[in-house]
């Protein structure tokens, strides 16, 4: 499909078949005291949009700016939705549902980036990646790199949970842990690909990060009958799976097949909520420290916070701030009440849910219909638990020992 870039701050509009990232006026604005300036929208096509609304059924790659080499390869997308019915009834929610993305081939939302990201290191015959990540972003890349053959070069906290970095070490990727921030592992890896050349898949900084986000909006108009849910709550860090969730459906509402957006929700821990402060206070600094246990989404300085704001109030939605035991609850909560295993940064949406159920019936009433992104397995971060849970102690082999447990 046909496009071209447009910058989220100034406006300015770049037709290019080159690789593009930053608007480069913009851009060099940027002295890290507050949320980054120039990262690119990709516009598609008008027209190209309008004749998808023709069609009976659309797919994800319908939407996408590159053509994606055998998708079977890397099979990304039609993650399953989960009717919770315990907790709808618990909550009063008719039409609550969760989209499972952590059932995708890595375990977490972060493989539909990587998918677009390999197909666009194709397009430009490039054959290494690099990357900074907490853990799920660079385990997608290091899996799609491992079914593509591409070289993966994945920066990391050294304090990241070692479920995730042992993926990526196990998929074939050069791992680099960083005695520093996720923040630092973000500019070390740009720092890296302007010295060695290659594609950067940072989220925000390659716009086709957020593109390749926005397949799960798409996926969501065909499993819920060709419409959007009322109401779609998104765990937020860094802002790019929010800005995702967003262009997905601001492309189905311009190619004409939904008429208006859905209020998407932003959650974030209130150990990192920068992004939730920006949006209230219009205030864009970074704040001092991420201490959130939910690692995925600890980020001081957002990377796609300004374009996260920007979306916020275009689809009047708002943000929820949750506190981190609210989300270590709630992640307990989808595992015992409706069988949902996941991290516990997919957990903050579902958190967020709870904080505002009575709100949400009081503004949209009991048929609204809710939809909750669970981003990952709980699986890439066992070490939570430690604890909080613990296996039962064994019994000794007799039938008189399991009358004594059991009386």
């Amino acid at each position: 499909m046909r496009f071209t870039y447009e910058c989220c701050d100034c406006g300015k509009v770049f037709e290019s078949e080159e690789v593009l990232y930053q608007c480069p006026e913009c851009a060099e604005k940027n002295d890290g005291s507050s949320f980054p300036k120039g990262n690119l929208i990709v516009k598609l096509n008008k027209e190209d949009l309008e004749e998808l609304a023709k069609r009976e059924h659309v797919t994800m790659y319908d939407f996408f700016p590159y053509t994606i080499p055998t998708p079977e390869v890397y099979p990304v997308g039609g993650t399953p939705i989960a009717k919770p019915a315990r907790l709808a009834k618990k909550y009063g929610l008719k039409n609550l549902t969760c989209k499972l993305d952590s059932a995708l081939p890595s375990g977490s939302f972060k493989d539909r980036a990587s998918q677009l990201i390999a197909a666009q290191a194709i397009a430009h015959k490039q054959n290494r990646i690099a990357l900074a990540s907490t853990g799920n972003a660079g385990a997608a890349m290091s899996c799609a790199g491992a079914a593509y053959g591409l070289e993966i070069i994945l920066f990391v906290p050294a304090t990241a949970p070692i479920n995730k970095l042992m993926q990526s070490v196990l998929y074939g990727a050069t791992v680099v842990p960083v005695k520093g921030t996720y923040d630092d592992a973000f500019a070390l890896s740009i720092a890296y690909t302007k010295k060695f050349g290659g594609i950067n898949r940072n989220t925000a900084y390659n716009p086709m990060t957020i593109e390749g986000k926005k397949s799960i909006s798409i996926e969501l108009f065909e499993q819920m009958g060709r419409k959007a849910p009322d109401v779609v709550y998104v765990p937020v860090g860094d802002g790019c799976i929010y800005a995702g969730v967003f262009k997905g459906f601001y492309d189905l509402k311009e190619a004409g097949l939904i008429n208006k957006m859905p209020h998407i929700i932003c959650v974030q821990s209130k150990q990192s909520n920068a992004i939730s402060k920006a949006w209230e206070t219009g205030d864009f600094s970074c704040i001092d420290a991420a201490t959130t246990r939910a690692d995925s989404i600890s980020v001081e300085s957002p990377a796609n916070g300004r374009m996260a704001v920007r979306y916020i109030n275009e689809c009047d939605g708002w943000a929820t701030q949750v506190d981190d035991s609210e989300i270590l609850e709630a992640q307990l909560e989808l595992t015992r009440e409706a069988g949902i295993f996941v991290e516990p940064a997919a957990a903050c949406a579902w958190a967020g849910v709870k904080k505002d159920n009575k709100m949400l019936i009081e503004k949209f009433g009991e048929d609204v219909s809710v939809c909750t992104l669970l981003t990952g397995t709980g699986f890439k971060d066992m070490a939570v638990f430690t604890g909080r849970v613990s296996i039962p102690e064994a019994i000794e082999n007799s039938t008189e020992a399991v009358i004594k447990r059991f009386e």
